[in-house]
C-alpha cells in the first residue's frame, strides 16, 4: 500500500526525520489558506498521487505569491497527472500539499527498502539527488552506495558511517545524516514499509539536512497488523478492478492483454501467463482466486474479468486440491447465466471432484470449450481469438 508524501511527512516527523512545514489542501481556497498560515515567500504545490515524476509531468510547481498559490491549486485539483509511472490516463489530483520553501545546497538520494535478492533490507543512497536514481545506476553504477543489513547483527551505526563517509559528510552533518538513516529504519521496522524513499535529500544553507520528498510503500500483508494506517488508503489511486477484487479477498493484477486468466494459485496462475504468452497470446491480468474459493467468489472474479473491455477470451485454470472443481463449476455456471458472456471460455480442471466438475460444466448448456491439460487450455483460447486479433 503506497502512502502520499503527505502521510509519509507526517511518520517522519512523528519518528523526528526533519521536514519542512507544510499543510493539505482539497480546494483553492484551502490551499490559499494553507499558505497564509506557512507565512513564507515563497511555497511549492505539489499534486499528490501515488507516481513519481511528478516535477516533469506539472505536479510540483513553486508559488511566489498567496494567489499563485490558488491558482497553481486550481490547475492541479481536478486534473488526472500523467507521468512516466501511469498509464495514459493517468491518476487523479484529489488533494495538493503546500509546502513552505527553502534554499538549497545540495540534493541527494536515500532510499531503504527490501532487497528480496538479499532477504534484508538495503540502504542506497547517493550524491545524485533529484534526479531518477535508475539512470544513475544504469549511467554511473559506481554513483551508488548500498548497505544491505545483516539479519543478524541488525543495523550497525559502523556501516552508516561509511556511508556518509562516502556522501561526503563530515562533522554534524555527518551525524544528521546517521540519524535520519537509523529513523528510517525505525519506521520500516515499526511500520512494515517494503520501501521508504527521500528523493532529494537536501542541504540547506544552514547546512541542515532535510527530506524534502517522502515516499512510503507499506507491506500489504502486514496490513492486518497496521490497523492506524489503513485509514491512509487511498482507492482513487488504484486500479479499480484490482480494489474491487481485493475487497471480495481475490487476487488481481490488470495487464494489457486481452486473454483473461482465471486460476487457483499464484505459481498456477504465473505458469498459466507464461503459457499464453509463449503460445503467441497476451494476459489481460493476472488473477487467483485462492485455495479456498467459493462459488460466489468464482462468480465475482468473472464479473470483475468482464468489467475490463479489453477482454476477448477467458482461461479458467483450476486445480482442484483444498479447492473442489465442482465448486469452481458452480461459480463458472452460475457467473454466465447472470452475465451476458458472448467470448470464448476455456476450461481445464484437474484434481478432486473433476468429474464433478466436468458434468455440471457439460449439461450446462453453455459454449464451454474444455482442455486436458494446461498446454492444450493455452493452445486453445489463443487459437479461439486469433481471427479477432489479425
Amino acid at each position: 500500500m503506497n502512502l502520499h508524501e503527505y502521510q509519509s511527512k507526517k511518520l517522519f516527523l512523528d519518528h523526528g526525520i526533519p521536514v519542512l512545514k507544510g499543510k493539505i489542501a482539497n480546494s483553492p481556497d484551502e490551499a490559499k489558506s494553507a499558505a497564509e498560515k506557512l507565512q513564507s515567500d515563497i511555497w511549492v504545490v505539489k499534486a499528490q498521487v501515488h507516481a513519481g515524476g511528478r516535477g516533469k509531468a506539472g505536479g510540483v510547481k513553486i508559488a511566489k505569491s498567496i494567489d499563485e498559490v490558488q491558482e497553481r491549486a486550481a490547475e492541479m485539483l481536478g486534473s488526472n497527472l500523467i507521468t512516466k509511472q501511469t498509464d495514459d490516463l493517468g491518476l487523479p489530483v484529489s488533494q495538493v500539499y503546500i509546502e513552505s520553501g527553502t534554499s538549497i545546497q545540495s540534493e541527494y538520494y536515500l532510499s531503504l527498502l527490501v532487497d528480496r535478492t538479499k532477504e534484508s533490507w538495503t540502504f542506497i543512497a547517493s550524491k545524485e539527488g533529484g534526479v531518477d536514481i535508475e539512470a544513475v545506476a544504469e549511467e554511473s553504477p559506481d554513483k551508488i552506495i548500498n548497505y544491505t543489513i545483516d539479519p543478524l547483527k541488525g543495523l550497525e551505526i559502523g556501516s552508516l558511517k561509511e556511508m556518509a563517509d562516502r556522501m561526503e559528510f563530515v562533522d554534524d552533518i555527518q551525524s544528521q545524516f546517521i540519524s535520519i538513516t537509523r529513523k528510517m529504519f525505525e519506521i520500516a521496522k515499526d511500520k512494515d514499509a517494503n520501501l521508504i524513499e527521500v528523493n532529494p535529500l537536501i542541504l540547506d544553507d544552514d547546512n541542515q539536512l532535510i527530506a524534502l520528498d517522502a515516499k512510503i510503500s507499506i507491506e500489504s500483508n502486514a496490513l492486518f497488523r497496521q490497523h492506524e494506517l489503513l485509514s491512509y488508503k487511498d482507492d482513487s489511486q488504484e486500479n479499480e478492478l484490482e480494489v474491487k477484487a481485493s475487497n471480495h479477498d481475490l487476487s488481481y493484477v490488470s495487464l494489457d492483454g486481452n486473454i483473461a486468466c482465471m486460476v487457483n494459485g499464484a505459481g498456477l496462475a504465473m505458469a498459466t501467463m507464461d503459457l499464453i504468452k509463449l503460445h503467441g497470446g497476451e494476459p489481460a491480468n493476472f488473477l487467483d482466486v485462492g485455495g479456498g474459493a467459493t462459488t460466489e467468489r468464482v462468480k465475482i472474479a468473472i464479473e470483475i474479468i468482464m468489467e475490463n473491455p479489453n477482454v476477448d477470451a477467458i482461461l479458467i485454470n483450476i486445480f482442484g486440491g483444498i479447492v473442489r472443481c465442482d465448486i469452481i463449476a458452480q461459480g463458472i455456471y452460475e457467473a454466465v447465466k447472470s452475465t451476458a458472456i458472448d467470448i470464448p471460455i476455456v476450461v481445464r480442471l484437474q484434481g478432486t471432484n473433476v468429474e464433478l466438475g466436468t458434468k455440471i460444466l457439460e449439461e450446462s448448456g453453455m459454449k464451454i470449450i474444455s482442455a486436458s491439460d494446461l498446454t492444450d487450455a493455452a493452445i486453445k483460447v489463443v487459437a479461439s481469438i486469433k481471427g479477432k486479433t489479425e
